[in-house]
């Protein structure tokens, strides 16, 4: 298949386990990948610089990174320095919510993925080892599919653009693995909500803990690197 007859795809790339593993998938899936990154105010920028390395080793065609004020509007752990990142489990939707991101992101994506004359959009949403945001569940992504459907040109022409999630139900010890099988290189991600400026994870946020869990549960040696004082497994 030529590169002209070949599909393409936004994936939606945070630097992070579960978007490395999403652009895998979406390249073993056949489809010319475009890497779509956000600078959004996020407390440390490890997960971009990670971003860029992994899209550059994947060969996607082109990567952006595009500018969000979300630290403007506070409202987050991840955003806005007031609000101290969750060190242990929390009930209901934790403080590192960023209220309608995956909303502004998909929306971006959508936006390239028609100038694109992309076929889908690849988000590494999960609704099964999360932290209960409610822009991960199913239910959003469907709900934004129909939207999306009906705010183009292509979806008004009968061509919508596909929001795809191939992992939104899978464990993370699932997703590790299948990343494994795909030959994803966990140790160029960066997962942690505080990592350093050395890119060390600190072991106890929400993400550190799904992250460390999910290698162990999948049998798969955990390359992440961890902060000195960071509690061992």
């Amino acid at each position: 298949m030529s590169a002209s007859e070949q599909p393409s795809a936004v994936v939606l790339l945070s630097g992070g386990l579960d978007s490395t593993t999403c652009l895998a998938e979406a390249a073993a899936s056949g489809y010319r990948c475009y890497a779509l990154s956000f600078d959004y105010g996020q407390r440390h920028t490890a997960e971009l610089t990670a971003a860029r390395r992994i899209a550059s080793a994947a060969g996607v065609v082109e990567h952006k990174i595009v500018k969000i004020d979300f630290d403007g509007m506070g409202g987050s752990a991840l955003t806005d320095a007031s609000i101290d990142v969750p060190e242990s489990p929390t009930e209901g939707i934790p403080s590192t919510y960023v209220p309608a991101r995956n909303t502004l992101f998909l929306s971006v994506a959508l936006g390239w993925a028609e100038v694109l004359g992309a076929d889908a959009i690849y988000i590494g949403v999960n609704a099964v080892d999360y932290s209960g945001y409610p822009d991960c569940r199913p239910e959003f992504i469907e709900a934004f599919e129909r939207m999306a459907a009906l705010a183009t040109k292509v979806g008004v022409e009968g061509h919508p653009i596909a929001v795809k999630t191939p992992l939104m139900h899978r464990t993370k010890a699932e997703i590790i693995a299948r990343g494994h099988e795909l030959g994803v290189d966990y140790s160029q991600t960066v997962t942690c909500y505080q990592a350093d400026d050395d890119a060390r994870a600190c072991g106890v946020c929400d993400a550190c803990r799904l992250r460390r869990s999910g290698f162990e549960a999948a049998g798969v040696p955990d390359p992440t690197r961890y902060q000195p004082d960071a509690p061992q497994s």
